[in-house]
């Protein structure tokens, strides 16, 4: 399995309430739950206009079929190669 970086375009994303993300959370899961691999939804961060998640999958098309089931705009995906954090310094 992989880890990857999605970028969805979604203006006003930072203004969304609790239940609108609430709703996306939900919608999200349970499109996980019928995917029927290893795929995982890790976590997500809302910025102004976009939602940054990061998705563990076998490929590119499982975050395409992901984003198509849920109707959530995927505008970017990138493969995760490395993570590095203060702790890589020393």
């Amino acid at each position: 399995m992989k880890k990857f970086i999605i970028e969805r375009n979604l203006p006003s994303a930072g203004n969304m309430t609790t239940e609108e993300l609430k709703a996306i959370s939900k919608t999200s899961v349970e499109i996980v739950s019928t995917m029927g691999k290893g795929y995982s939804w890790i976590q997500s961060f809302v910025t102004d206009d976009k939602i940054y998640c990061i998705h563990i999958a076998e490929n590119k098309d499982d975050i395409r079929k992901h984003g198509k089931c849920g109707n959530f705009p995927v505008n970017t995906i990138e493969e995760i190669r490395y993570i590095i954090d203060p702790s890589t310094a020393a």
